[in-house]
């Protein structure tokens, strides 16, 4: 087993996964979205693409043994286990300063978007631009007429998901500081979540 990594609410974590490692993300107490990202090691510019994954897999939803694919349509992460119901996003883009500003906030609003990018500094990492994560445990239905709703995740505290790598990678992993719509968790409060590389 791996050392278990905190990721702190509201902020953002990266790591190097080696080809054939798995990676386990774990909502520790059940109401926390991880924004998350994965990178082509050695080619920063190829990137998991929730567009792409969702025409790879024919679903809005990554399912167990569906590979998570890149910009070049080639698999990054394959999906092994998911102990929650299943309920993640692959439709709404990373939060920034921008998303607060227009819900009345501070220009010094935390955010997924900086997040990312302070994280990959930690490890001289860099990120051409910031590709739409996939968001483990947010829960976005779509309605019939097309609309859609933020909703609490329907997950457990300590429901998690394995990931293998399936080239070297750089993940980063993002405990979203939304807390002015409920996808945190009806209180709207910001926790944090767990990773560790097995």
């Amino acid at each position: 087993m791996g050392d278990l990594v905190t990721i702190p609410a509201r902020r953002g974590k990266a790591a190097r996964i080696a080809k054939g490692k798995t990676i386990k993300v774990i909502n520790t107490h059940g109401t926390q979205v991880v924004d998350s990202w994965a990178f082509n090691h050695d080619e920063p510019w190829e990137f998991m693409s929730m567009e792409h994954m969702r025409v790879a897999s024919g679903s809005i939803f990554p399912k167990v043994g569906d590979a998570l694919v890149t910009n070049r349509r080639r698999p990054i992460l394959t999906l092994l286990e998911d102990t929650s119901p299943g309920i993640h996003d692959t439709l709404m883009a990373a939060c920034d300063k921008y998303r607060y500003q227009l819900l009345g906030c501070g220009d010094d609003h935390e955010n997924c978007t900086d997040n990312l990018h302070l994280a990959l500094m930690e490890i001289a990492f860099t990120a051409q631009e910031t590709p739409a994560p996939l968001n483990l445990w947010m829960n976005i239905p779509v309605n019939v007429d097309g609309g859609l709703d933020f909703l609490p995740p329907v997950s457990r505290p300590g429901d998690y998901v394995v990931f293998r790598a399936d080239m070297d990678a750089v993940v980063v992993f993002s405990a979203c500081p939304q807390d002015q719509v409920p996808v945190n968790g009806a209180d709207c409060i910001p926790v944090e979540a767990h990773f560790e590389i097995l």
